[in-house]
């Protein structure tokens, strides 16, 4: 739990299946983290990076009704925003522009959560 008054970490979600964009959202939001999305496509996407806020982390699912999440991935790292892939697809499926860009499997759990934005993760 964050403190009083302290500024919670704000994490994109990237994420076009309702019930896994809505289930990841509850868990990071019981992690302490403030969602920002969940976005549901590549232009949604674009548009909530685009707006300037502050943003600490994403979490990107690659395959977005069969278009890629690779321009929203390029936006981040252009601001310096540090992100994830939670994809099925194999590594050596990810071009390699993304190599060395942390991937996880679906249905992310809490522990890879933890694990890929925990240094970000507020105490309590």
């Amino acid at each position: 739990m964050t403190e009083p008054g302290a500024l919670r970490r704000r994490i994109l979600v990237v994420e076009d299946e309702y019930v896994i964009a809505m289930d990841l959202a509850l868990e990071l939001e019981e992690l302490g983290f403030e969602v920002v999305g969940p976005a549901g496509s590549v232009s949604e996407a674009l548009a909530l990076v685009d707006r300037g806020d502050r943003l600490d982390g994403a979490i990107l699912d690659v395959n977005l009704r069969n278009e890629r999440v690779y321009p929203v991935a390029d936006a981040l790292a252009a601001r310096g925003v540090r992100f994830v892939f939670a994809s099925g697809y194999d590594a050596r499926l990810m071009p390699d522009a993304y190599a060395d860009v942390p991937r996880c499997g679906k249905p992310i759990d809490r522990a890879v959560i933890v694990r890929f934005l925990g240094r970000e993760a507020p105490a309590g």
